[in-house]
C-alpha cells in the first residue's frame, strides 16, 4: 500500500499541470511533530511505502529528519521531485537518511518544451543534472513523464533517454484535469490515442530492462492481458483501495487527482480515516456504474475514478476515455 504526502505547497517552479496548484507555502502546513504522528499512523494503517512529494519536497527544512523517521518505522521512503534542486551532496544525504528512490520529472526530450510546461528556462537541464547527481551519489532515480497530446509521440524516445541517464524506471502519468491542469484539459489524450499510447508503452517494455509503468491509466492492466504481456501489478486504479494522498494541511483524499477530501488528520487519526471513510468504503466495493460496472476487467483495471469524478461528477461512474467494450455509449 502506498501513501503520498504533499509535504509542502511551496515550489520553485509553477508548472501548467500542477494538481496541487503549488507555488507559495500555505499557512498551517503540518509541522514536524504532526508529520511524525502521520508516519506512525501510516504504519498503524498497514502502509508500506510513503511518497514524500509537494510542491517541491526538497524545500521542506525537516525533510531529511522525516525520511529518517519513516525509514526507522519500517516504511520505504521515496520522493517525487522536479529535480532542479538536487546536488550530489543532497542526494547523498537523502540516501543516508533512508530514501530508497526519487522520481524526477522530465516531460520531453526537447528542453524548450519541458521548460515551457515548467515555466522556467533551464528546468530541463537542471533536472538532468539532478539525475546525474543521484547517479553519482548512488541514489536510485526514476523518470516521471506527464503524457499530453503534444508529447505522446516521443515517449519511446524519452524511455531511451531515461535508460541512457541511468534511471531504474520510467513512469508515465496520464493527464487528469485537476488544479492548474483544468486550464489545459484539452491537451489530455482521448480514448483512441489513450489506448494506442498504452499499447506502445507495453510494447516498449519488451525492449528495455527498466520498468515502464503507466499511472492514472488503469486500462493498461486490461491491455496487458489482451496482449499477453505479464506485469507485476495486480490492479490499475488504487484510489482509496491501496493508495491515498494527504495535503500539506492534512486533508486526506483518495488520490492526487480526485479532489474529494474525506477527512483531516488533525481532526481524526489517519488510520481511522483510512478504515472508516465512507468514500473509501464505497470505492472498495468496486460497484461501478455504466460500462465499468459491466466490464469483465473491472477488478484488475477499476477505471480512473478521478476522471469519472471530473467528467461525470460521480467517482463510481464509467471511465470516460476507455474504448472497451467497443460498442460502449457515452464520451
Amino acid at each position: 500500500m502506498l501513501l503520498s504526502w504533499n509535504t509542502t505547497n511551496q515550489c520553485n517552479l509553477y508548472c501548467d499541470h500542477c494538481y496541487r496548484d503549488a507555488g507559495a507555502r500555505v499557512e498551517d502546513e503540518l509541522d514536524t511533530a504532526e508529520a511524525r504522528n502521520l508516519i506512525d499512523e501510516a504504519v498503524k494503517a498497514g502502509f508500506r511505502i510513503m511518497i514524500f512529494s509537494g510542491g517541491e519536497p526538497l524545500l521542506r527544512p525537516d525533510l531529511l529528519e522525516l525520511i529518517a523517521y519513516a525509514a526507522a518505522r519500517g516504511l520505504r521512503p521515496v520522493l517525487g521531485s522536479n529535480g532542479t534542486l538536487l546536488t550530489v551532496d543532497l542526494a547523498r544525504e537523502l540516501k543516508k537518511a533512508g530514501a530508497r528512490t526519487i522520481g524526477i520529472s522530465l516531460d520531453s526530450c526537447d528542453a524548450a518544451r519541458h521548460d515551457r510546461l515548467r515555466r522556467q528556462k533551464g528546468a530541463w537541464q537542471q533536472a538532468v543534472a539532478g539525475m546525474a547527481a543521484c547517479r553519482e551519489a548512488g541514489l536510485p532515480f526514476q523518470v516521471h513523464t506527464t503524457v499530453f497530446d503534444w508529447n505522446q509521440d516521443e515517449l519511446e524516445q524519452l524511455t531511451d533517454l531515461a535508460v541512457q541517464l541511468g534511471a531504474i524506471a520510467h513512469h508515465f502519468f496520464f493527464l487528469v484535469p485537476t488544479g492548474r491542469a483544468v486550464s489545459i484539459e484539452a491537451e489530455s489524450l482521448r480514448a483512441a490515442a489513450y489506448e494506442a499510447t498504452l499499447r506502445r508503452i507495453l510494447q516498449k517494455q519488451q525492449q528495455v530492462a527498466i520498468e515502464l509503468k503507466p499511472t492514472c491509466a488503469p486500462q493498461f492492466m486490461r491491455i496487458a492481458r489482451q496482449m499477453g504481456i505479464p506485469v507485476r501489478y495486480s490492479r490499475g486504479c488504487l484510489a482509496g483501495i491501496a493508495y491515498c494522498i494527504i495535503s500539506p494541511r492534512g486533508d486526506v483524499q483518495p488520490c492526487a487527482y480526485l479532489n474529494l477530501p474525506v477527512g483531516n488528520v488533525r481532526e481524526m487519526p489517519f488510520s481511522r480515516i483510512w478504515q472508516e471513510s465512507e468514500v473509501f468504503r464505497t470505492l472498495r466495493t468496486e460497484d461501478y456504474s455504466g460500462s465499468c460496472g459491466r466490464c469483465g476487467y473491472k477488478k484488475v483495471c477499476g477505471g480512473c475514478r478521478a476522471r469519472a469524478w471530473y467528467y461525470h461528477g460521480d467517482y463510481m461512474a464509467a471511465e470516460p476515455w476507455c474504448l472497451y467494450p467497443k460498442n460502449r455509449s457515452g464520451m
